[in-house]
């Protein structure tokens, strides 16, 4: 190892994209793949769209400069986003109007990556904190802490719903103090494992210390409907992500957003790097949020898709199968004794490349995002192969 390159390093893992179907180990072309390991839209933008944002760049966008380095007009739009889903809880009789979240409550990222890693920046580098996750979860909370040399504290989910184990939690954050936790990370709901925070877990986190800062990962906000934007005025120490990679088809994008407290996201202004977000971007997250009925008008085929793929995939006595809130589904095989469960997981991740369909193996089972009619009905068929000729 070069000698200038911290050594602590030498023991992590570059981000590995998931593997594709073009590294021959399929028999079919890249075009017939099924895609559902990454948790995408299966629709691109409609070619309407397409043109439209075409001629953008085209007419209007200047390569040669800058983009707007404050993303002034996406945050209006984004501001306006937000306060359509929540609802303001009266106060003192009278109901607050919709105009809690402003354009000062959001702060915008190349990627939600990008914002997890200035949250980290902003509250535990320099040895000031540790995080806490609860496994299974998203793993590149703990990914990008560990590129910063933060420490990573955890503690295990309940295994008949996911839920976290919560006194497990408590012990945890109480416990690691050299560093103490700066930073709590969820996601609502929870990837891989589909679960939408329980009034419990809300509970919990409400308690949590004003020197903590909870971050709520709503990544798939559009499907799961669930969103705890309406508390952030109760809770100066929340701050909730999403993103326009799932069900506003922009995953190419790579647009991310925050929105908290405007001291925080001050704080993170600061942090980010300048012109992050490119142009093309900013312009192509505007026009999703313009065109939003259009775009999110395919949720109610994706939960209907998913109801279907559930009730198929229940079928299979081999197989458990828990519920979701989001575009994608988590199983588990039913390891007998002596069996590997493990083993299994990656025997059928790899029998249903070959057959063309990729899923993520992910947390100790299986992830397979909810794709169109046509590639559940793969997904269902070549499952029922794999177990038919077991």
């Amino acid at each position: 190892m070069l000698p200038f390159i911290r050594k602590d390093l030498a023991e992590l893992t570059a981000y590995t994209p998931h593997p594709g179907g073009t590294s021959g180990e399929s028999a079919h072309s890249e075009s017939a793949i099924d895609r559902l390991d990454t948790n995408e839209c299966p629709y691109d933008l409609p070619e309407e769209l397409k043109k439209k944002l075409a001629w953008t760049y085209q007419q209007l966008i200047e390569t040669n400069r800058y983009p707007d380095g404050g993303h002034a007009a996406l945050k209006e739009a984004i501001a306006q986003y937000v306060n359509e889903s929540i609802t303001i809880p009266p106060l003192g009789g009278v109901t607050l109007p919709k105009t809690a979240i402003t354009a000062d409550n959001i702060s915008v990222g190349n990627g939600s990556d990008e914002l997890i890693r200035s949250l980290l920046i902003a509250t535990c580098l320099g040895g000031q904190g540790s995080i806490f996750v609860a496994n299974p979860t998203f793993s590149m909370y703990g990914i990008i802490a560990q590129t910063l040399g933060i420490p990573v504290v955890s503690a295990p989910r309940k295994e008949e719903n996911f839920e976290i184990d919560i006194e497990a939690a408590k012990r945890a954050i109480a416990q690691n103090q050299n560093p103490p936790v700066r930073a709590v990370f969820v996601v609502h709901p929870n990837s891989p494992t589909a679960n939408a925070l329980t009034p419990d877990e809300i509970e919990w986190l409400s308690t949590l210390p004003e020197e903590i800062l909870v971050v709520i990962d709503e990544a798939y906000f559009e499907f799961s409907q669930n969103t705890l934007a309406d508390q952030l005025h109760h809770h100066p120490n929340w701050i909730i992500l999403r993103t326009f990679s799932k069900a506003f088809r922009l995953a190419s994008m790579r647009v991310g957003y925050a929105i908290a407290h405007p001291e925080l996201t001050a704080a993170l202004e600061k942090i980010r790097l300048p012109y992050n977000l490119p142009s093309f971007s900013q312009t192509a997250a505007e026009l999703a949020l313009a065109q939003r009925q259009l775009l999110l008008a395919t949720i109610p085929e994706t939960l209907s898709e998913r109801a279907k793929l559930i009730a198929a995939l229940t079928q299979h006595q081999k197989l458990q199968v828990w519920p979701s809130a989001a575009n994608f589904v988590y199983l588990r095989v039913k390891a007998g004794e002596g069996e590997s469960a493990e083993q299994e997981h990656k025997q059928i991740m790899q029998q249903l490349k070959e057959r063309g369909t990729l899923i993520r193996h992910t947390g100790g089972g299986l992830r397979i995002t909810v794709g169109s009619p046509e590639e559940n009905q793969h997904t269902v068929d070549r499952i029922g192969e794999l177990f038919d000729n077991s």
